[in-house]
């Protein structure tokens, strides 16, 4: 099929990008990888007056570290964070997460600014992104906002981000030392997105967890924050039994739907069971 017609601006400089982006408001949509957004007008589940390409605006992709965070652009793709040294030594978690996504052609075109706005509940960054702590920056003329994880994703491929606001830099706290983390999926096949998914985020000492991050992704029309979980890892336990506890506090905690991939009940299944598999290997690994 072919997309419906409309306007096309390729920027070369993010204050031109915002220009247009206030001057079409939500007729316009903003395209930077495009591995989501191109399938979605091929068949014509949208119809902007316009597309406005922000490929060309080189100073949108970096990594950097500042002020005890990982700060990415939003254009930064998504090969070159699979493959960053600071990225692999500072946020494994999100090195790991990355290698889970798509196909090695749609991590090398797509982008964590471009998966993050498209807000994809069984997408891989989105749950990192919560998992993490993170923050997006949105820039609109003559403004700009930061907007914790938490805020950002309000529903199912819908985020706090206004109109005329383009999401330009992702900020994520560096862990401390001696945190463990892992990332676990079940898809049907290799590439697709996940059924069920869980990230796993901890923080301790001497074996035991001062701080625990649990958030599951594919279960709900966003990511969810596993609050009753985490609570019984930070009671210090990093036990078969913790984890087994905080596994069925996991699956009490989502509400999923049924679909031809998989029923209610079944994702509730994997979620359960997903979480003690990452909290194992996060264990493993906060102890190595």
């Amino acid at each position: 099929m072919k997309p419906p017609p409309f306007d096309y601006h390729d920027p070369r400089s993010l204050a031109e990008a915002l220009e247009l982006a206030a001057r079409y408001g939500a007729e316009g949509k903003v395209l930077a990888g495009g591995q989501s957004l191109m399938p979605m007008l091929n068949f014509r589940l949208l119809s902007p007056a316009a597309l406005i390409d922000i490929n060309r605006i080189a100073e949108l992709a970096y990594i950097r570290e500042a002020d005890g965070k990982l700060r990415l652009g939003a254009l930064t793709r998504q090969r070159r964070i699979e493959r960053s040294e600071p990225v692999c030594s500072r946020l494994p978690l999100l090195a790991e997460a990355t290698q889970l996504i798509g196909h090695l052609p749609t991590r090398s075109r797509g982008t964590i600014g471009g998966s993050l706005a498209h807000a994809e509940p069984a997408a891989e960054y989105p749950a990192a992104l919560l998992a993490l702590g993170g923050q997006v920056v949105a820039r609109k003329a003559g403004a700009e906002r930061l907007i914790a994880a938490e805020d950002f994703f309000v529903g199912h491929l819908t985020t706090s981000l206004a109109p005329e606001e383009i999401l330009t830099e992702v900020r994520f706290p560096i862990p401390p030392a001696g945190s463990g983390w892992a990332f676990e999926e079940f898809n049907r096949r290799h590439g697709d997105f996940a059924v069920a998914a869980i990230a796993a985020l901890l923080v301790g000492a001497g074996g035991r967890c001062r701080k625990a991050r649990l958030v599951a992704g594919g279960v709900g029309p966003t990511p969810i924050r596993l609050k009753a979980a985490e609570a019984i890892l930070e009671q210090g336990r990093l036990d078969e039994a913790a984890f087994a506890e905080a596994a069925a506090r996991a699956g009490e905690a989502v509400n999923p739907g049924s679909d031809l991939h998989a029923s209610a009940e079944y994702r509730s299944n994997l979620t359960r069971l997903l979480t003690v598999r990452a909290l194992r290997r996060a264990a493993a690994r906060m102890k190595g």
